[in-house]
């Protein structure tokens, strides 16, 4: 029994030292039944302590396999919700065969798996990833970088860290691109860009990589390297003026003898491409030291005028193909001059933009704003809605959302492009592109990249703009109308 502490109420008790909790047992409210002779005695039973996690189903469950129609919108790729729906056109949303409709359901709004691809076709892949900084473009961005941190600027050993992290990301899309995984990407630097393009892409059977803009030291770089390259806008405007000089000598030759003459003077006038005779009538004269000729280098020079000309310019297009690439690949990763030495920009790696993931790639989403407007139409006004997207367009994105409006629209959309103009002449017809490459081996072997087979084909054609590109895109009943 406790005892009574000195200076407490006679009624308070001190606790003891030790406290023992005691477990309540249950009691049990019959008596037990007697055993039977004979019998071996009941052990009693213990209640068995209950686990908390019992009421949780733990058992692995097998993965969601996407039908059309059926199962969660998230288990299928994108593409998957734009093939063909025949059991049930209704819910799911399909392309009909031999068409580019989308087979819709009665309410866009609530379809989840319209909602589902048109978030993939803004899906993109970076490298390196700095959310402070804009990575694209990155020609003319030295004033939206200013600014901002950089700690790379003056640290050697993080410079080399970040590229050496870079060529290991390069590597890999290249790879990706060799064995059919990749379709293209895009190295983005601070003075050129340059596309990758896999087989099949552009009409061409072999793997491509253009780059613009182009100067004459880095033409003269990739030469020296051992690159073997084409600038088929310079020999397009040199066979241009050729075939057209030919006419005109004809043309001449057939007006009479005076037109001749003139003809023949106008050959003597043209400066001659073999500097060395042009100056031999000097010697005739017995006058070549008193007059001074030109050196070496402007003897060059001379030569080169309609290739320096061409620099920074749309016509500086370098085209590279087949195995040169992957020479041009170990060029860009040893090219000093790849990395800008000052200015915001300094040691800051090239931009890999890329539609498939790749190792060291972050995926990026473009920015999407949806806007809702009034526009006076005669003498009523009618509701507008427009939807903004910003960020590097990729054109599989391009050609997926233009696919996903098509239907959602019920074929009739228009669209304003805004083209980084450093990139436009990557619409420029390869040499030896061929419109004979078969679809079907160019269709099996990319469908792996896992972009659809319509924008495959689309992205399989050979180019028409030119140096141009699309500046807007008009549909009307279901058929387009664009201006380049």
């Amino acid at each position: 029994m406790a005892s009574t502490v000195p200076g407490y109420s006679p009624g308070f008790k001190k606790p003891p030292a030790t406290l023992r909790l005691k477990r309540k047992r249950p009691r049990r409210s019959e008596v037990a039944a007697p055993q039977p002779c004979g019998a071996a005695p009941r052990v009693p039973s213990v209640p068995a302590r209950r686990n908390p996690f019992s009421s949780l189903d733990n058992a692995p469950r097998q993965p969601g396999r996407w039908h059309q129609g059926e199962g969660p919108a998230s288990a299928a790729p994108f593409w998957q919700f734009l093939e063909s729906a025949e059991d049930k056109p209704a819910r799911s949303v399909g392309l009909s065969e031999g068409t580019n409709v989308l087979a819709l359901p009665e309410e866009p709004k609530l379809s989840t798996e319209l909602r589902c691809a048109f978030q993939q076709s803004l899906v993109y892949w970076l490298h390196p990833s700095l959310p402070w900084l804009q990575l694209f473009p990155r020609i003319g961005a030295d004033r939206k970088i200013a600014g901002k941190a950089c700690p790379w600027a003056q640290d050697e050993a993080l410079q080399q860290a970040l590229m050496s992290d870079w060529s290991v990301s390069f590597t890999s899309l290249y790879n990706l691109l060799k064995a059919k995984l990749c379709p293209y990407f895009y190295v983005c630097t601070y003075q050129f860009t340059v596309l990758f393009r896999a087989a099949g892409l552009a009409g061409s059977d072999v793997i491509t990589a253009v780059v613009s803009p182009t100067t004459r030291g880095l033409r003269e770089a990739m030469r020296n390297e051992g690159i073997e390259f084409s600038l088929p806008l310079v020999e397009e405007s040199r066979s241009k003026k050729q075939k057209s000089s030919e006419g005109n000598l004809e043309a001449e030759v057939a007006h009479g003898p005076e037109a001749d003459r003139s003809a023949k003077d106008g050959t003597e006038a043209a400066p001659s491409d073999d500097d060395d005779d042009g100056f031999s009538w000097l010697e005739e004269m017995g006058v070549q030291d008193k007059v001074k000729k030109p050196d070496a280098i402007s003897i060059k020079l001379r030569k080169e005028k309609h290739e320096v000309q061409v620099d920074h310019r749309p016509e500086s297009l370098a085209v590279v193909k087949g195995t040169n690439t992957f020479t041009l690949l170990n060029f860009l990763i040893n090219c000093k001059s790849l990395v800008a030495v000052a200015g915001p920009q300094a040691g800051l790696p090239p931009t890999l933009l890329s539609p498939v993931a790749f190792r060291g790639g972050t995926m990026q989403t473009l920015k999407a704003r949806s806007m809702n407007a009034k526009a006076r139409v005669r003498l009523a006004y009618e509701d507008i809605f427009s939807l903004e997207i910003v960020g590097p367009v990729l054109p599989h994105s391009l050609h997926s959302l233009t696919m996903l409006l098509q239907s959602a629209q019920q074929g009739a959309f228009s669209a304003v492009l805004y083209t980084h103009e450093p990139t436009a002449v990557f619409n420029t017809h390869l040499d030896n592109a061929s419109t004979a490459l078969k679809k079907e081996t160019i269709s099996k072997d990319l469908l792996k990249c896992g972009l659809h087979s319509k924008t495959l084909d689309q992205l399989s054609q050979v180019p028409t703009l030119g140096k141009s590109s699309l500046r807007s895109l008009e549909m009307k009943d279901y058929a387009y109308a664009w201006k380049s």
